[in-house]
């Protein structure tokens, strides 16, 4: 079993989607808050973002978010959060947050949330980020973005044992169980980088 004290969550900031998004994502908040485990986001005040933020705090769990300073400046920022660290780019965001983090977590998002989890995977490919990677598939979201996954696979862009970069969940029990059992990536694995 893992050890793990914090989690990097992923997620989107938009306030249109289908409630059912927004409960997945509120459920695991509280679900982590409830372990006591820290999660790390990027720090947004609305959306899955901030679903997740809330239910962890209420739940007694604590919340680091990492934000760009100009995105603070656009007052994108959520206000009650147990620690804020402003940064200077997206690009520090992200490090600052998988460095932070001895898991990563994807919900449903649009491209930020996209581009932040397809990062942390081609990093673990790379021996650079050796913790679990998991999706939280709700509603079958994720469904293309995986079959695209086995298609980059069957058609040899990427190793079989590539695959098992990630895992998937479908709840958000599922998530925070994963969290605990999927294994550390070898950093010799690097060495199957290349196809």
């Amino acid at each position: 079993m893992n050890k793990i004290a914090s989690v990097c969550v992923y997620g989107a900031s938009s306030t249109q989607v289908a409630p059912v998004y927004r409960e997945a994502a509120a459920e695991l908040g509280r679900l982590l808050g409830e372990r006591g485990l820290r999660v790390v986001n990027g720090a947004g005040n609305t959306g899955l973002m901030c679903a997740v933020s809330d239910a962890v705090l209420a739940a007694g769990g604590t919340v680091t978010g990492v934000i760009p300073h100009f995105m603070v400046e656009q007052d994108w920022c959520h206000k009650g959060l147990t620690e804020l660290v402003e940064v200077g780019s997206m690009h520090e965001r992200k490090q600052r947050m998988a460095d932070l983090s001895d898991a990563a977590i994807a919900l449903p998002g649009g491209c930020g949330t996209l581009e932040e989890l397809l990062e942390v995977i081609t990093w673990k490919q790379l021996g650079l980020y050796l913790n679990p990677i998991i999706i939280l598939n709700t509603d079958g979201y994720f469904d293309p973005l995986l079959e695209m996954f086995r298609r980059a696979v069957s058609e040899h862009f990427m190793r079989p044992q590539h695959a098992a970069l990630w895992a998937v969940a479908s709840t958000p029990a599922e998530v925070v169980s994963l969290v605990y059992s999927e294994p550390r990536w070898d950093a010799e694995a690097r060495k199957l980088a290349l196809v």
